[in-house]
Formats: structure tokens, sequence, C-alpha cells
């Protein structure tokens, strides 16, 4: 397994794959009408390229040459004014099938040495309160920093907690 970074010519993989990833994930924590909205706002080819242009850095996660996973981090995002260098992830997601193999685990380490090698005290993210993910952040040492709730238009919001692991 290894992870590639995309161009903006492979973010039309993203966009498919959170397609396909993010009923199955948020199906039972979201209405149909939230889950369009948010695939149609965050995941279009548009969105993606003024994320990318504005610091994130996707990659593809890939096994045996098939991509199953992808993520989005950030370098040297500044959390909770700790005036400290730390790596948000945006997104990090597998395909369903390929959940409970290790791949989540790999794609966190290998940011946190990404991290590490750009001098980054930490990684945070956020994670919708209802998603199981939440337990698979805790046990790679991942702590709650705090609850939020993100208005993010159309009368939605994320109802989310903060996780941060610090080195």
């Amino acid at each position: 397994m290894k992870m590639i970074v995309c161009n903006k010519e492979q973010l039309s993989i993203v966009r498919d794959l959170a397609n396909t990833i993010w009923p199955s994930t948020y199906g039972n924590i979201l209405s149909t009408a939230q889950l369009e909205y948010m695939l149609d706002t965050f995941y279009s080819i548009a969105n993606l390229e003024k994320q990318m242009n504005n610091g994130q850095v996707f990659e593809l996660l890939l096994e045996d040459n098939n991509v199953i996973g992808f993520v989005a981090y950030e370098l040297n995002c500044n959390f909770e004014n700790l005036n400290q260098p730390l790596t948000k992830i945006h997104k990090i997601y597998l395909l369903l099938e390929t959940q409970g193999k290790g791949f989540g685990k790999f794609m966190i380490n290998e940011i946190v040495k990404i991290a590490k090698s750009n001098n980054q005290k930490g990684i945070f993210l956020n994670v919708n309160k209802y998603n199981k993910a939440k337990i698979f952040y805790e046990k790679l040492g991942f702590v709650i920093s705090k609850e939020e709730v993100i208005d993010i238009g159309n009368d939605y919001v994320m109802d989310d907690y903060v996780m941060e692991y610090l080195f």
C-alpha cells in the first residue's frame, strides 16, 4: 500500500470516492438532503481545486494500484491559538469494504511522519459526534479537545468534536 499526492487532474477521483463513501458513512447520521448538499458543496471540482490552492494536500491511498481511499491535510494550521505549528486533517476516507484492515492507521501514520518532518507539534481533525470513526481516532491516541457546531449554509450544521494528537 502507498499514498500518492494528487494533482488537479486527479481530483475527480477524490470526488467519486466521496460520492461512494459518504452515503455509507453518514447515511444514518445526516438527512439525504444534507448529505447531497455537503457532497455537492465540498466535493465539486471547483471547491476541491480551491481547497488545494488554499494549502490542502490531497493524497490517494493505493493498494495493488487500486485507489481505496484519500486524505487531505494542511500543514501549519493554528489551532486554539496554541501558537505552535499543527497539521489539520481535513478529510480522511476509505471505501467501506477496506475499513478495519489497517489502512486508516497507515494513513494516519503517514500524516504523522509528514507532520513531524515539517516540524509540526501534532495533528488535529474534526469528526462528526455520531461517526463511529471517533472510536478509531481514540484508539490511535487522539483526544477530544472541544466540541463545535459549524454552520455550513442552507440551514445545515456540522456537529463535531475536534480531536487532537500532539507529539
